[in-house]
């Protein structure tokens, strides 16, 4: 495999197993807030390792072995290093334990308004779909584009138990939030001065 091929794996092996996570955890929400520890353990083992078992089994099928056309190329670690700006963006607006659901598994938290999340609701799903179109590229297998339309729909419905969940925590504040800001696509005329 070509070094953009390891890196359009890595990639995969990052962002895919993260809508697979929340579909163990927003269904059974108050189960897991019981559960903590647990929940990682069990979130993990049903995303990350299916994942990584998936991409060592069909690794021919995902990945070319020549590099990809000059375009290709710089479509896909453009749209990589975009992906780590929101990521950057993310961390600094949430921290940590937010970033990584710690405070949504608590039930506490508020809603985040400021920084990226003035413009876009989930600039972590956005972000990590980016990242995956830009593998995409980079691997150049009809199998790889397969992958994406999958996680696409994963990730929406993904996202659809994520919203139940807020707006059951949150209540109008939260439908508020929503009608103000778009789920995916910026708020380009009204950014906030930072």
């Amino acid at each position: 495999m070509t070094l953009p091929g390891w890196l359009a794996a890595v990639v995969l092996f990052l962002q895919l197993p993260i809508p697979l996570y929340w579909f163990v955890v927003h269904p059974q929400v108050n189960f897991w807030r019981r559960h903590a520890r647990l929940v990682y353990v069990v979130g993990l083992s049903c995303s990350w390792l299916p994942v990584t078992v998936a991409m060592i089994v069909y690794h021919r099928k995902l990945f070319r072995s020549d590099w990809p056309p000059a375009g290709a190329l710089a479509i896909g670690l453009a749209l990589i290093v975009f992906e780590g700006w929101i990521f950057w963006r993310v961390h600094r607006d949430l921290g940590t334990a937010r970033l990584v659901g710690k405070t949504e598994l608590s039930g506490g938290g508020e809603i985040e308004r400021g920084g990226i999340y003035s413009r876009i609701r989930h600039p972590r799903y956005t972000a990590s779909f980016l990242a995956i179109l830009g593998a995409c590229f980079l691997a150049g297998t009809p199998a790889m584009w397969m992958v994406a339309a999958a996680w696409l729909v994963l990730m929406l419905v993904a996202i659809s138990f994520e919203e139940q969940e807020m707006g059951a925590r949150f209540g109008a504040e939260y439908v508020d939030y929503c009608k103000r800001v778009p789920r995916f696509l910026p708020l380009v005329g009204k950014l906030p001065r930072e």
